[in-house]
């Protein structure tokens, strides 16, 4: 093309340059021709492209009949692609049929669409490994995620939503080691001090996730790595009351918590008054806040290593104070053992990366709901089982002697009520214990 106009330019400082009209009609001729081979050159090669170009997708096993046959076939391998067995699957299109606006598409059914994002998201596939086992281009998995990824996150409040403040579950009522001491009249007047009181566990994890250069640092945690914080609540079956999502990395726990509670627009669900919900060392104690003892050995793992067993009433209140509050760190297993985009975040906007958590968050309650012999759920919700830690948490690293952190700003915002009523409970579980 460069060539074409400099020659052109040439020709036509000859046409100006010429004093006799046989020299301008023989150069006039030169320029005519010129034009005419280009632009015949020009359409032979479109030609050659257009009989050159392959069509890409031409598996004989399209979209739709990979959809059915993973429908129709063995369950493991279903659930092996997408992490939920058929009956769940259908349940979840019949929901996004009713409550949102989600139908069928020109091409692809809703089925097909929804597969296809959960099947992103389960298996932290790429748009070109999408492409490649859907028979879709680039721009339709495109489209098809961003719509279903907003569909599903629109359904959060209805399936995230705080648990009756009022009901005792079953896993503190018939758990002896939580719920031991209604069998002595003289402690009804310590009744609302009582594990039964305790509502939910809080506790942030990390996200890994993509940032611009010029805000990366924000999300830089503690181990140097771009995650987001997310913030979640659960009640003891292992469902999620209340998350939210989209916080910078370097953000600590207990201010991401603050500002939830502070702002009347965050939706946070506020402890009714001698309610509580447990947090770990990262936290102030403080009323609707039941935090362990610092500088007393805390984790699972820590009381499990020590030969002596438990020695006092602190270690007795931590380890059982733990042991409840694991409910939380075995969620965010689930979580993220069944949705691994957590842990390896393709490139999505900052936006489309905080829809994509709240939706893993809404899929894990659904399926929660919908399927209890889910396989995760059993394997994570034997009380006491430890899942993989999280390298980023703010809480997870150990003190040098072996201890919980002790957050200095914390003890000094911790109120002198809610520690007598972690004492109480401490001294009346350590008597009972003996």
């Amino acid at each position: 093309m460069r060539l074409m106009i400099f020659v052109s330019h040439e020709i036509r400082l000859k046409m100006c340059a010429s004093r006799t009209p046989a020299e301008w009609d023989e150069t006039f001729e030169l320029f005519v021709d010129m034009t005419l081979g280009y632009m015949a050159l020009n359409m032979g090669q479109r030609y050659l492209n257009r009989i050159e170009r392959l069509p890409m997708h031409t598996s004989i096993r399209t979209g739709h009949q990979y959809m059915l046959e993973l429908l129709n076939q063995h369950p493991d391998r279903m659930f092996n692609k997408i992490r939920m067995y058929r009956p769940c699957f259908e349940m979840l299109i019949q929901v996004l049929r009713q409550q949102t606006t989600l139908q069928n598409s020109r091409y692809l059914t809703l089925e097909e669409q929804v597969m296809i994002f959960v099947y992103v998201i389960s298996q932290k596939a790429t748009n070109r490994m999408a492409m490649e086992d859907w028979q879709h281009s680039g721009s339709t998995i495109s489209v098809v995620f961003t719509r279903i990824c907003k569909a599903i996150a629109s359904l959060s409040q209805t399936f995230i939503k705080p648990p009756n403040f009022d009901a005792i579950l079953d896993e503190i009522r018939w758990n002896p080691k939580y719920y031991p001491y209604f069998q002595y009249p003289y402690l009804v007047i310590l009744i609302d001090l009582l594990w039964q009181n305790c509502i939910g566990a809080i506790d942030g994890t990390h996200i890994a996730a993509h940032a611009p250069a010029d805000v990366a640092n924000n999300f830089r945690g503690r181990k140097s790595t771009v995650t987001s914080n997310m913030l979640a609540i659960c009640s003891f079956d292992m469902l999620f009351t209340y998350v939210v999502t989209g916080w910078e990395g370097a953000v600590h726990d207990s201010r991401v918590l603050t500002t939830q509670v502070e702002d009347p627009t965050s939706g946070f669900p506020h402890p009714p008054p001698g309610k509580y919900y447990l947090v770990d060392s990262g936290y102030s104690n403080k009323p609707g806040f039941l935090a362990p003892f610092r500088n007393v050995p805390y984790h699972l793992r820590d009381a499990r290593r020590r030969a002596g067993g438990i020695n006092g009433p602190t270690e007795l209140f931590n380890y059982r104070h733990a042991s409840l509050r694991n409910c939380i760190e075995r969620c965010f297993g689930v979580l993220k053992a069944r949705f691994p985009i957590l842990r390896y975040m393709t490139n999505f906007s900052l936006i489309r990366q905080r829809e994509i958590a709240m939706c893993c968050c809404v899929l894990h309650n659904f399926i929660r709901l919908h399927n209890r012999g889910d396989p995760l759920f059993d394997r994570y919700g034997v009380d006491g089982v430890m899942p993989p830690s999280d390298s980023d948490s703010d809480d997870d690293a150990p003190s040098s002697s072996g201890t919980a952190r002790d957050q200095g700003a914390n003890s000094r915002n911790d109120n002198n009520f809610a520690n007598d009523m972690r004492d109480c409970i401490m001294f009346e579980m350590y008597l009972n214990y003996n």
